[in-house]
């Protein structure tokens, strides 16, 4: 009779030597991409601070951003005011977390609308290619063919200056970046043996493009969006400054560098354009850092 080796390994030993280890979730993977990217996470960071001032400006806020004291105006940042006050005498900080409001507001809602436009007029003529392809392309090329500042400004001025009017125009005419973006996608992917099968066995087109394609194409639809926040944020300030964004009394980060453009101002209250400048900056930038995270995180190229 045969005696059993006491160093040999377990029937349980070697089963759990055979089992193979479990493969990583995609989720996990973006999160460990993403956060190899410091500049992303910093960026994410503060635009989270950002945010969670804006939303709770009421609570942060010392002072209501329309009230004024003109025995007060051009202080510099002191305990009472902590980014000193503007020519009326009003606090600057209460009114940059109010501009944050807006300005934030003018760029969320407008991406959301041009990213939606964008998805559905790029998707419809890559699915479609031919004759819908060049109509909707060349539509494309006639707006992009425009300057942006010059198409802006002539839409404000007709439909005159306003929070929610900004937000419908930047809709209107920044769909055109991911509807090419979009396009190019499904270029790609509407040759590939899932598309295939699923027309082979007569799945309808809009459920092929919505259901089946677009899911695989969002990866570049979101940096596409994220980088969008802030290039509209610019903009909104730029519109604002000019005098055809967002109207005083009611604070945005543009109106209030509008309101401190004076020389004489910008030399004796250094406080005034400083802020509301550095907010736009430092708002932009952390909007690209996260885009730029989030493009190395969702690529396929970098997932091994």
């Amino acid at each position: 009779m045969t005696q059993p080796n006491p160093s040999a390994p377990s029937p349980e030993i070697r089963l759990q030597e055979n089992v193979a280890p479990k493969p990583e979730t995609m989720t996990k993977i973006f999160f460990e991409k993403f956060f190899k990217n410091k500049l992303a996470v910093v960026g994410g960071i503060i635009l989270s601070i950002i945010i969670l001032s804006a939303l709770f400006a009421p609570l942060i806020a010392p002072y209501p951003p329309e009230q004024q004291n003109l025995l007060n105006k051009l202080k510099p940042p002191s305990a009472e005011h902590l980014m000193g006050t503007d020519k009326f005498g009003r606090d600057i900080f209460s009114r940059l977390l109010y501009g944050a409001q807006v300005s934030l507001l003018v760029g969320f809602a407008s991406v959301l609308g041009s990213i939606t436009i964008g998805t559905v007029v790029g998707a419809i003529a890559g699915y479609f290619g031919g004759i819908v392809d060049a109509i909707m392309m060349r539509l494309v090329d006639i707006i992009l063919s425009i300057p942006d500042i010059f198409l802006l400004i002539t839409l404000v001025t007709i439909f005159q200056p306003g929070v929610d009017k900004l937000i419908l125009i930047f809709a209107l005419t920044r769909w055109t970046t991911t509807a090419r973006l979009v396009r190019g996608e499904f270029l790609s992917l509407r040759s590939r043996e899932f598309v295939l099968a699923a027309k082979t066995i007569g799945t309808r087109s809009h459920k092929i493009i919505f259901s089946h394609i677009l899911p695989n194409a969002m990866g570049p639809i979101i940096v596409a969006a994220t980088l969008s926040v802030g290039t509209v944020i610019l903009s909104e300030s730029a519109l604002s400054y000019l005098g055809f964004g967002v109207q005083p009394p009611m604070a945005s980060w543009g109106n209030m560098l509008q309101d401190a453009q004076n020389f004489t101002i910008m030399i004796q209250a250094w406080w005034y354009p400083l802020f509301p400048g550095l907010m736009i900056l430092l708002t932009v930038l952390c909007f690209n850092f996260v885009g730029d995270g989030l493009r190395d995180a969702l690529d396929p190229k970098n997932i091994k």
